[in-house]
């Protein structure tokens, strides 16, 4: 659930706002959302249920490539690209 607040910053934060929500491609409240969350995680670190679907992530991608050949898989691209 999202709740409105107001937030005065001064010239120095704004700019800072600004500068993130052009990186971002986002609003300035986005940008600021984005990094209250990122200094939270700096500070008091990732939250609990985070890491475990970082976990989860990570065994999924080793289950996916467990039978990948990387040099098989070299081999194929020089192949396609020598027709170009």
């Amino acid at each position: 659930m999202a709740l409105r607040t107001t937030l005065v910053l001064d010239e120095r934060a704004r700019t800072a706002a600004r500068q993130l929500a052009q990186r971002y491609g986002c609003s300035l409240s986005e940008a600021t959302r984005r990094a209250l969350i990122r200094q939270r995680d700096a500070e008091v670190g990732v939250p609990r249920e985070r890491r475990r679907e970082r976990v989860r992530t990570l065994t999924k991608l080793c289950e996916l490539f467990a039978d990948n050949d990387p040099a098989a898989e070299v081999r194929r691209l020089k192949a396609e690209d020598e027709g170009f």
